[in-house]
């Protein structure tokens, strides 16, 4: 992996996601925050339905755009977390990060959380 793109997905937070719509089939590109934990690449978003999560249980292959620090097209897949135990523990550890959300029982129960793999 090209040292820039790694320092990237190391400090960076903001990217873009290009997924497939689920319905239309058509791409979509989003603005999101990406979490690095330990090494493991996180994409959750507020609680609710999130179009972004359904284009991605549908297809979980997705484009992964570096934009900060480092310009990069990353192919990616998504894994969806659905188990209780290892959704609380990996929002756990991206709520101190996040900044945003302060109720974690409701992330864990109604946030979409993704895994990254590239």
């Amino acid at each position: 992996m090209d040292e820039k793109v790694h320092r990237a997905l190391l400090q960076d937070r903001v990217i873009d996601i290009t997924t497939t719509g689920r319905k239309t089939k058509m791409l979509r590109r989003i603005e999101i925050w990406f979490f690095n934990l330990d090494g493991r690449m996180y994409i959750t978003g507020s609680p609710g339905r999130r179009s972004w999560y359904a284009n991605l249980l549908a297809d979980p292959m997705f484009t992964f755009h570096l934009k900060v620090s480092a310009r990069a097209d990353l192919p990616a897949k998504a894994r969806a977390i659905s188990e209780q135990t290892e959704r609380r523990e990996v929002l756990a550890k991206i709520q101190p990060l996040a900044g945003t959300f302060r109720d974690l029982e409701l992330w864990v129960r109604e946030s979409p959380l993704i895994e990254v793999t590239f």
